[in-house]
């Protein structure tokens, strides 16, 4: 099982120079992921959700404020940091047991060590047999499995999901959440999701981030204190659910919360 690590963001800002101009994209975010967090960040587009996981991954070094791993300030990429993009990005000319042995490129393994440990992330997306196909030769879905057992084979301490279920059906996509939530849970690593779909960072997140754009900025954290696996149709689940979406609503919260006015037929006038 990998080390969970604790994640802490203070005080982050961020900003790119365009045209000779300054835009603002990231605005003062502070948040602080306890080990073996699963947390989801939703927002429209705009609001910075990815280059904050650019941030995080090491891809990027020019801002302002902190970004600490267990303490120590994230420099570069790195192997305790895993990441899985929208789309899978396998090498279509690498099988799939290439492909996730990728992850482990620049690990100090032996090579017996490695097999050892492709076979087991490969085995835990419940791919197993599948070693010897090629990328053409996969599902949308199943292809995503094996960019989560690439990222995950090293064993990292953070694991971040870039709109990982963005570009599949509805059927893939509610499957693989509850694929990825048993995956996080065996793993016992600490999560970060960016994820359009509020339904989604619920049934997956200990808490939910809501972001608001121009520049990008924490506007609330909503927990979801649900036991798991989630019940979809529960009342508990949508109250959570329609709690994050009214953060998108142009209508007061107080109008949101008040029941609906009863009618009856007198009350409407019907023109035949």
């Amino acid at each position: 099982m990998a080390h969970a690590a604790t994640l802490e963001i203070r005080n982050l800002s961020k900003q790119y120079q365009v045209k000779g101009e300054s835009l603002p994209v990231l605005d003062n975010i502070s948040l602080s992921i306890k080990p073996g967090e699963f947390v989801s960040i939703v927002g429209s587009s705009g609001c910075g959700k990815s280059t904050l996981l650019r941030l995080v991954i090491g891809l990027e070094d020019d801002y302002r404020g902190e970004i600490l791993l267990d303490g120590k300030r994230i420099v570069g990429t790195s192997l305790e940091r895993g990441i899985v993009f929208q789309e899978h990005r396998l090498f279509p000319w690498l099988t799939v047991e290439q492909n996730v042995s990728l992850g482990l490129l620049n690990a100090g393994l032996p090579e017996d060590q490695k097999r050892k440990s492709v076979q087991e992330h490969i085995e835990l997306v419940g791919l197993k047999g599948f070693e010897s196909a090629y990328p053409y030769q996969l599902s949308g879905g199943m292809s995503q499995r094996v960019a989560i057992a690439r990222a995950l084979v090293n064993r990292p301490e953070v694991l971040l999901l870039d709109e990982p279920f963005g570009a599949l059906d509805a059927l893939t996509r509610s499957h693989l959440q509850q694929e990825l939530q048993r995956i996080w849970e065996q793993e016992g690593i600490t999560a970060i999701l960016v994820t359009h779909d509020v339904e989604e960072a619920v049934y997956l997140g200990d808490r939910v981030v809501v972001m608001q754009p121009r520049p990008g900025r924490i506007r609330r954290i909503v927990d979801v204190p649900l036991p798991r696996p989630r019940d979809r149709g529960s009342y508990a689940f949508a109250e959570i659910k329609d709690d994050v979406l009214a953060e998108f609503s142009d209508t007061p919260r107080v109008e949101l919360l008040q029941p609906a006015v009863q009618r009856t037929v007198a009350d409407w006038q019907f023109s035949w």
